[in-house]
């Protein structure tokens, strides 16, 4: 395990220190210090030596967070073997390229900062042993497209910036055990999130969504989803698959005061009565002999979930909410479709036993926290 060197309120600028030889870490944390009196305490130790390498060669975490860096000393790069660099609470606008030359950093906490877009090296994906990154509570509104490079990356917070749009590519990120992205302003998620097949822990708070991509459900791994305080109605049916899932948070949505009540109801056009009649009476026709839309029309017909019912719809649909039991737990509003609103006095059946509660029982019934 690697010797503590607690620097932080050392009456002597040298850093001098009981020098075992075995990897250290340095911390300067709570100094109050800017980047000129890092650099000369930088400075003094990589002029050290130890019986033939550079002390600085030992050190392996540098703990760096609240003090007054704006930027950081040209001197960090003679602490070659350092794989973790914490620059939390600092006022760093952006991560200067010198931290490229870290081969071996495999951690880069860089949160409460304020860092802009831009700010991020564009070339961070040569760091091949980054397996953790934190930019949480910056002032970021893009997504750093350079962490796509990051193929080795476990851990990846990008909470508190003002980010509007994840990239497609993030299933790219197949290492990816933990994806933090509470606190920004998406209205969306990309489909391709369910590509993370390793993903463990996805959080999606306080921000806008109005809905979450069915493909979450391939997410076999996950065991955290937090989805509190966004905009959801309801949640894709096939979240139910996945049986690993442990911590669902709903708290703050829509979904808690109206899952229970049917939404707007476009009737039918004619067209879609027309085509209703042909597919539920089985009127024979030959897809030769009507015009093309037509034929596709007909083909794109959707079977009426309720088991009662021998309908279909095309266009026209009545969104409906289930109760489902989640994880032997606890119950959860999923939305189906239905083709008409009488399909909602016959109770669709379910996967589990559903009561005659009250809608304010339901509720309570319903994960909020």
């Amino acid at each position: 395990m690697a010797n503590f060197v607690d620097y932080s309120y050392s009456s002597s600028d040298s850093g001098e220190s009981d020098y075992s030889g075995k990897p250290q870490c340095l911390d300067f944390s709570y100094s109050m210090i800017n980047c000129d009196t890092l650099s000369a305490k930088l400075e003094t130790i990589t002029s050290e030596r130890g019986s033939h390498l550079h002390k600085a060669n030992y050190y392996e975490s540098m703990i760096l967070q609240h003090n007054r860096l704006t930027t950081l000393p040209q001197s960090l790069i003679h602490f070659v073997n350092i794989k973790i660099l914490n620059l939390s609470g600092n006022n760093l606008t952006s991560i200067p390229d010198l931290i490229l030359e870290l081969k071996n950093l495999t951690s880069l906490i860089a949160k409460n900062n304020r860092l802009e877009d831009g700010g991020i090296p564009k070339n961070l994906g040569v760091c091949k042993s980054l397996r953790e990154v934190n930019f949480s509570g910056n002032n970021l509104t893009r997504f750093p497209e350079q962490l796509l490079e990051l193929d080795g990356l476990r851990y990846l917070y990008i909470g508190g910036n003002q980010i509007s749009m994840i990239p497609n590519t993030i299933g790219r990120l197949q290492r990816l055990k933990v994806l933090y992205l509470g606190g920004n302003c998406l209205t969306d998620i990309p489909a391709e999130v369910g590509q993370l097949a390793r993903l463990q822990a996805l959080v999606l708070a306080e921000n806008q969504l109005e809905n979450i991509p069915s493909t979450i459900s391939q997410l076999k791994r996950l065991r955290t989803l937090l989805l509190h305080k966004n905009q959801l109605t309801t949640l894709p049916p096939h979240i139910v698959a996945l049986k690993e899932l442990m911590e669902l948070s709903l708290r703050d949505n829509p979904l808690v005061v109206r899952f229970v009540r049917d939404l707007t109801y476009n009737p039918p056009t004619l067209l879609e009565l027309a085509g209703r009649v042909i597919k539920s009476n089985c009127v024979p026709y030959n897809v030769w002999e009507i015009p093309q839309h037509l034929a596709a029309y007909l083909g794109s017909a959707h079977q009426c979930v309720n088991p009662k019912c021998q309908g279909v719809y095309f266009d026209s649909r009545v969104e409906h909410v289930k109760f489902v039991d989640f994880c032997g737990k606890y119950r959860i509003p999923l939305l189906q479709y239905l083709c008409s609103p009488n399909c909602t006095k016959n109770p669709v059946s379910s996967c589990c036993p559903v009561d005659s509660d009250s809608d304010e029982g339901r509720m309570k019934k319903v994960l909020l926290g």
